[in-house]
């Protein structure tokens, strides 16, 4: 997997935290990643996220295992409240993992590409593969223009393209 350089900087980290569990992840994280163990009700209210919008995120992000909580009964009120700590050092794998994920779709896409022709009307309403398109008699079903086949090549180009950026990427990591 690479020499281990890699250094996660917040820009990376924030893009694995929107992957996993959407935009306001970061803005959780930033509030709990020095602090041991924060009520998710402080979270909430600290971070101006609903409760119910705070635990869902904080739940995918512990699925994704970058968080962690521990679950306690309040002696007062009699309810159990969970306690959130962030785990720093699983980023980078979960980094590595989405990258891996994302090549794997890239891979079967790029299959699906050189193994398909595919087909379009002139306006671009709808792209089909071959056995789709006899299902319509080669007729778009938006507008009913003939479908003529697609030249597919620049696709194919970017896909193997981004295939090799992806895969270096994660030689590096």
């Amino acid at each position: 997997m690479g020499d281990n350089t890699m250094r996660i900087t917040k820009k990376i980290r924030d893009e694995v935290l929107s992957k996993i569990a959407g935009e306001d992840a970061s803005k959780i994280i930033d509030f709990i990643k020095d602090k041991k163990e924060t009520s998710e009700f402080i979270i909430a209210e600290k971070t101006k996220i609903e409760i119910h919008r705070t635990r869902m995120i904080l739940y995918k992000l512990f699925e994704a295992n970058v968080a962690a909580f521990v679950r306690r009964k309040d002696k007062i009120k009699g309810w159990y409240i969970c306690y959130w700590d962030f785990l720093s050092k699983n980023i980078k794998h979960t980094y590595v993992k989405l990258k891996k994920e994302k090549l794997e779709k890239l891979q079967s896409r790029l299959e699906q590409e050189q193994n398909h022709q595919f087909f379009m009307c002139k306006n671009a309403c709808a792209r089909m593969n071959f056995e789709k398109a006899v299902d319509f008699e080669f007729k778009c079903p938006e507008c009913g223009e003939l479908m003529n086949q697609q030249d597919n090549s620049r696709t194919i180009e970017f896909l193997s393209d981004s295939i090799a950026s992806l895969k270096k990427d994660i030689a590096n990591s």
